[in-house]
């Protein structure tokens, strides 16, 4: 490429090997549903006896065609049908007939046994004499003689592009139906249009698609939910939609682009699987094409100075037409060279036009790929990506000046299709120099904190790492370390605080005590949340702080909070108390440490100083980045504790929305707003980004086993908490017992349920702590009572109610109302009583799924329990809690009330049976699940085996986890 250090090609060398892939990603590409029909279409067309006898198949680079074509081919073999393949090389174009020659020689190879007289003439060697003599009369009389003499045969010519003009023409001309009738051409054509075509009879192919009889099938680029069918096919799961995202927009919806994408990142370990979803780990970039990839092999073919306008607009294609004026004066190549490069471009299906308005010029161009023009950029040379990155920032700087386009200004002068939210910044990372520090470092900062969090990673913390490496004086570099852990510590990008806080507190000098407890705090705690254990071990100690020589503010707050993340609140509270004399002394360095002697009190049954410190400004005194850390360890607490309420009074009242939550909070937040399909997708992201098998996380798989329950999928749930098993201590680990509990429960293994709970209560005694033992009382009670323990659910209710009364939480006095209206010797007119508070205080809670559970179990004794369990119906339903929908179906029906919308009832329980058998429970387990008799649920799997047109559990399974039956 013009320019550059090395030759032309150095950007496109050998990639080097990679580990296999995972299992299924090796295969022929998998086709959605809209192009089976296709293929069927064109089948039943082809093979049928009226004709047509010609398919023209044609598509872009990568649309498939070949595949189409072999399945056709397939399917004439299954008819008993003879199949030949042609395929046509680049260098083909340029002899002329020689594709009719061929087809002659391969038909003679067919001809049928019986005898034929010589005088028929056309055979191969009259035809290579016709050749030779430019004889068009003759050679198509030797191709006439040939079809007629052809046993049933389809004759299949790829890359028909590539051939010769005068064959194709000679083709469009033979009657196939009346010579014969038993041969089927297929021809496959690349379809990009532009010189490419015109140059290699593309006018010849169109001619040949548009004779009479001719059928064509244009394979177009597949639309998001085709991806999202390819994907889920193909790795055997539902594909997560930012999985579909990510594979529609990096390929286009090109096939051969989607199989690249999937095996590479495969082999690379970046999709994983969880809870029946395969999902892309979040920051996993896109791969490089490798240098044998058909995509990059074209761009390879072409003559510079192609292959340098291709590098050129791999950056500055977003500028729109100043696109080709940066491009010359970047590249040194002239305005009407770069004008060839980019018609090359074009006629290769490289590039391709953006239109602008009816009738103007076009606004741009871009990469028809959008992974090929990452590829090319990702191998450009330093110098050049400098060069060009140089270009780009001075264009979008300029038109910011011209438009005073204000704080979106990095939108000024680039086209619609771009990031405006990355382009620029992106640039700046790349530029090895920079004339203007100050205002680099002025639009980098500007531009993270627009992205702030920054769930996609699209660049926040790299654009932070640049800022400071531009930043020119010593305390601006200090400040942008601070602002960088504090960002990446909000954003939930724990395994990015550590190592620049540990820079700071290395090097203290320069920093207030403030900014050093600070950083000491958003250290432990993301090493917490992180769940690194050695790590957390290390700062618990006093040892790793001493050898810093840091205040001793600074030791204990690092030190408390870790261990708080341990699990250890005792030792924290005695740390906080033998030290009380060097941080409460009304000052901002008190702050944290109070909070964290709030916070280790509140788990230990003490919540007046926590419920004090949600109402008292201190926070006011740290840096935007202490305050907003503080606010969040108040908010976690809160919704902890199932204070939705409160948690977003707090919020409000530091003027913090919900886009400031870091991933956890906001799951937890979405979960209790009954948002549960928002809550699961930031749950599997912070899964399979490993941030979340912490005790700082122990809510999480808590949480979500609850609504995988509640979806009916069993296996899902038990895995989760399995894999939480071990990772977390004291209430975490007893909440995990709480879920675990739910499951056996739920399976009907009520001894396995009291077991799990009894061992949950019995950790919490010996820990000393209160926190989340409400729902453990609650549980137990509720089981004892199924199983007639009456004795004991009265102990557990007096117990439930000691918490309720000891933390003043709203939850365990809901839940001590619901247990309480249980009891048998409960008289109605109470039991009432105490569920209609239930049902206010639920109310008044704004938690959907609470409430439905809390209607459902008032409306027996209700006045108008048809009232209370539509209620209940319907909010179950808004929250997708398909296992409670069927239970309140059971209670309606029961009450001799109808079912709303009796088909979409009996659609919601196929598909709740469908799951629980891909779940893999047996029959007897599922008549446990739904309370239904053996013989009820026999019956019903027959039905849904009928109508699914399944014949086994095992289709049933493979059509549920890959989204193939809706369920």
């Amino acid at each position: 490429m013009g320019n550059r250090s090395g030759p032309a090609t150095d950007g496109f060398a050998a990639t080097p090997s990679r580990p296999a892939p995972a299992s299924g990603t090796d295969r022929a590409p998998v086709y959605p549903p809209v192009r089976e029909r296709a293929l069927e279409e064109a089948r039943q067309r082809l093979f049928a006896s009226e004709g047509p006898n010609l398919l023209v198949v044609e598509g872009e680079r990568g649309a498939g065609r070949s595949t189409f074509a072999h399945a056709l081919a397939a399917a004439a073999r299954a008819e008993g049908i003879g199949v030949s393949f042609l395929t046509c090389g680049v260098e083909d174009g340029r002899r002329p007939l020689l594709l009719a020659l061929r087809l002659v020689k391969e038909l003679e190879r067919h001809r049928q046994t019986l005898p034929v007289p010589r005088r028929a003439g056309g055979g191969a060697a009259d035809a290579l004499a016709a050749v030779e003599l430019g004889d068009r009369s003759g050679v198509v009389q030797a191709l006439v003689a040939a079809l007629a003499r052809s046993a049933p045969l389809t004759l299949v010519v790829d890359d028909a592009q590539n051939a010769d003009a005068e064959s194709l023409d000679l083709l469009t001309g033979v009657d196939l139906e009346r010579v014969a009738p038993d041969v089927r051409l297929v021809v496959s054509a690349v379809r990009h249009g532009g010189a490419e075509r015109q140059a290699r009879g593309g006018d010849a192919v169109e001619r040949l698609a548009h004779r009479r009889g001719a059928h064509r099938a244009v394979l177009p680029r597949l639309e998001r939910a085709e991806v999202a069918a390819v994907v889920s096919r193909r790795l055997h799961a539902l594909a997560d939609p930012e999985l579909v995202r990510a594979v529609h927009e990096l390929s286009g919806g090109v096939p051969a682009a989607v199989d690249g994408l999937l095996t590479a990142w495969s082999r690379a370990g970046a999709i994983r699987a969880l809870d029946g979803r395969v999902l892309l780990a979040p920051g996993t970039p896109p791969p490089q094409l490798p240098d044998d990839d058909r995509f990059v092999a074209a761009l390879r073919a072409l003559d510079e100075p192609g292959r340098t306008v291709a590098a050129a607009l791999s950056v500055l294609w977003p500028l729109g037409r100043k696109a080709l004026t940066h491009t010359a004066e970047a590249t040194g190549l002239s305005p009407a060279v770069v004008d060839d490069g980019l018609r090359a471009l074009l006629g290769a299906g490289i590039v391709v036009e953006l239109p602008g308005p009816e009738g103007a010029a076009p606004r741009g161009w871009a990469f028809s790929l959008p992974l090929l023009e990452r590829t090319v950029r990702d191998r450009l040379g330093p110098l050049e990506r400098d060069r060009l990155s140089a270009a780009a920032v001075g264009a979008v700087d300029k038109a910011k000046d011209d438009t005073r386009a204000g704080s979106r200004g990095a939108a000024a002068g680039l086209l619609a299709e771009a990031d405006p939210d990355t382009y620029l910044p992106d640039r700046l990372t790349e530029l090895n120099s920079c004339l203007d520090r100050p205002r680099a470092v002025a639009e980098l900062v500007a531009a993270a904190d627009r992205l702030h969090p920054d769930a996609d990673r699209r660049g926040m913390l790299r654009w932070l790492r640049a800022a400071v490496r531009f930043a020119e004086e010593p305390a601006v570099r200090d400040d942008l370390t601070r602002q960088y852990v504090g960002m990446a510590y909000t954003a939930g990008e724990y395994e990015a605080v550590r190592p620049a806080a540990a820079s700071i507190l290395r090097d203290p000098a320069g920093f207030g005590v403030v900014a050093l407890q600070e950083t000491a705090a958003l250290m432990a705690g993301s090493v917490a949340a992180a769940g690194d254990r050695m790590w957390l071990d290390r700062l618990a100690s006093g040892h790793w702080w001493q050898t810093r020589g840091l205040p001793v503010v600074v030791e204990v707050t690092g030190r408390a909070l870790a261990l708080c993340g341990q699990g250890r609140w005792a030792r924290a509270l005695t740390l906080l108390a033998e030290t009380e004399r060097e941080w409460d002394d009304g000052g901002d360095v008190g702050v944290l440490p109070a909070l964290l002697r709030a916070v280790a009190e509140l788990v230990r049954g003490e919540p007046e100083r926590f419920t004090r410190s949600l109402a008292r400004p201190e926070v006011d005194g740290l840096s935007r980045w202490g305050r907003q850390a503080a606010t969040l360890l108040q908010v976690d607490q809160l919704l902890g504790a199932g204070e939705l309420l409160e948690a977003g009074a707090v919020l409000e009242r530091w003027g913090m929305t919900e886009r400031a939550l870091p991933p956890y909070s906001l799951f937890l937040r979405r979960q209790m707003e009954g948002r549960w399909d928002d809550a699961l997708a930031v749950a599997r992201r912070l899964l399979v980004s490993s941030q979340a098998a912490a005790p700082g996380h122990h809510l999480l798989p808590e949480r979500m086993a609850t609504v995988l329950l509640a979806r009916g999928h069993t296996r899902g749930a038990q895995q989760l908490l399995d894999d939480a098993r071990g990772q977390v201590t004291g209430p975490a680990e007893s909440l995990l017992d709480r879920a675990e509990a739910e499951l056996a429960r739920t399976l009907g293994d009520l001894f396995g349920a009291e077991q799990t709970l009894r061992r949950g209560l019995k950790a919490a005694a010996a820990g000393a702590y209160v926190y989340g033992t409400d729902e453990l009382w609650a549980a137990l009670a509720e089981v004892c009572l199924d199983t007639g323990q009456v004795a004991w659910a009265r102990e557990c209710l007096r117990r439930l109610e000691g918490v309720a009364k000891r933390t003043g939480g709203s939850r365990a006095r809901l839940l001590h109302l619901r247990a309480a209206a249980r009891l048998p010797e409960q008289e109605a007119t109470t039991a009432r009583d105490l569920l209609r508070e239930a049902v206010d205080l639920a109310r008044s809670r704004s938690q959907p799924f609470e409430t439905a559970v809390t209607l459902l179990a008032a409306a027996p004794s209700s006045h108008d329990p048809a009232a209370l369990l539509h209620e209940a119906y319907r909010l179950f339903g808004d929250v997708g809690a398909p296992l409670w929908r069927f239970r309140t179906r059971v209670a309606i029906r029961e009450s001799g009330n109808s079912v709303p919308g009796r088909k979409e009832a009996a659609a919601e329980n196929e598909r709740l049976l469908a799951v629980l058998v891909a779940e893999g429970l047996s029959n007897r387990q599922i008549s446990s699940v739904l309370g239904l008799s053996g013989d009820a649920v026999a019956n019903r799997l027959t039905r849904l085996f009928a109508r699914a047109g399944v014949r086994s559990r095992a289709e049933l399974v493979a059509g549920v986890r890959t989204g193939h039956l809706e369920c």
